[in-house]
């Protein structure tokens, strides 16, 4: 058990707090500390600063904030999924059992094609006909009804 000082890896701390720590937690720490450290240095090194006031913007800018146009698009989107998800339970009536078997397994179960065949003992190419079969007949039937839209 080694005994670290918290106020070496978190700098908030007001004052020296010792603790007793596992050997892996010690050396754990020790590396995350050493891997700042290094980076401090090649920023300072090679004179990388940044053109903002605030430090680390750059890692924040990946989190843009979306345009009202993106957000109206988003809730669009995000409503027919929730009118196709309504509706698939009456869908699914539509399939032979088999097609709904091998749908099923295909997208509930994330198996592959071959896995599919392997349980029910065809071929490969049969399971993804019928997947692809079972999923085309679900379009038309969701085209019809105008739970989704047509493709060009």
């Amino acid at each position: 058990m080694a005994i670290i000082n918290l106020r070496r890896y978190y700098p908030h701390y007001p004052k020296d707090k010792f603790l007793e720590v596992p050997d892996e937690v010690a050396d754990a720490l020790e590396e995350g500390r050493r891997i700042e450290n290094r980076q401090d240095n090649r920023r300072s090194y090679y004179h990388v600063y940044s053109m903002d006031c605030t430090p680390a913007i750059e890692s924040h800018a990946m989190f843009l904030v979306l345009s009202p146009e993106e957000l109206l698009i988003q809730d669009e989107d995000e409503a027919a999924a929730e009118l196709v998800l309504a509706n698939l339970a009456a869908a699914m009536t539509l399939l032979s059992p088999t097609q709904a078997r091998r749908l099923h397994a295909r997208y509930t179960l994330k198996k592959k094609f071959r896995e599919i065949a392997a349980d029910e003992g065809i071929s490969g190419s049969c399971a993804a006909a019928s997947v692809t079969g079972a999923i085309t007949k679900l379009q038309k039937f969701f085209i019809k009804n105008s739970w989704m839209p047509k493709e060009a």
